[in-house]
């Protein structure tokens, strides 16, 4: 038998949905109520189980998705419905998201709202091919998304390990230490070369790094990942 709550704020369709659970002999009312406080109150008490989660979008104090979400902390193992009415296809959506597996509308007959609950546990997902379809189209969009996002990070990964073999390692050297603050002179002692040398490995690395100052190179060079964060 499957422990059903419902939370509905109108006390005329929440007595006609408790009555057409109660009249299946493979459904019990586990609770009912009226408002996101109550149900989310009911739900935080681990004495209180339930299998089947009904609920309405618009309640006075929230939104059925908060009930939703909370059902979902607190009993992973609760299946939620939605309570909705014709032409709410964009809210049915977004408690898809949420965690509902379908939605029963509110001019149901009883005995095809005890059916649906029923195929829904049996493993169905009672949605309209229309809200099927959205649902595919958006994660298909969300997939091409990804997939997008994947190979520019793998591109830019690839193009950051490349790029330390275009400089030297005396160009290499001589970028370490410019972010470092050195001048030419300090520059030229430490590498034992002229600073002649060192102003033709910095003109060199501001050809390869396409900038025109030290500044602008130590900032290139840390966005290409030639440098590290803190240089």
């Amino acid at each position: 038998m499957w422990r059903v709550m419902i939370v509905e704020d109108d006390p005329q369709m929440r007595e006609f949905f408790a009555a057409s659970v109660a009249r299946n002999a493979e459904l019990a009312l586990a609770a009912e109520f009226g408002t996101l406080a109550e149900a989310r109150a009911w739900l935080d008490d681990p004495s209180h189980l339930v299998d089947v989660l009904l609920t309405d979008l618009g309640l006075p104090d929230g939104s059925g998705l908060d009930v939703i979400r909370h059902a979902m902390r607190r009993r992973p193992a609760c299946e939620a419905l939605v309570i909705s009415m014709f032409g709410d296809e964009d809210n049915v959506l977004a408690s898809i998201e949420a965690g509902a597996l379908g939605y029963i509308h509110k001019d149901c007959a009883p005995e095809n709202i005890a059916l649906t609950i029923l195929e829904m546990k049996a493993g169905a997902s009672p949605i309209s091919p229309m809200i099927a379809r959205r649902v595919l189209a958006k994660y298909r969009a969300t997939a091409r998304h990804d997939r997008a996002g994947a190979a520019e990070i793998e591109e830019a990964s690839a193009a950051r390990a490349q790029m330390p073999s275009l400089l030297s390692g005396r160009e290499q050297q001589v970028l370490e230490l410019i972010a470092r603050g050195f001048s030419y002179s300090e520059i030229a002692r430490l590498q034992t070369v002229s600073v002649h040398t060192v102003q033709t490995h910095i003109k060199n690395l501001y050809s390869k790094l396409a900038v025109h100052s030290k500044n602008e190179a130590v900032f290139e060079a840390t966005r290409l990942g030639l440098l590290p964060r803190h240089a």
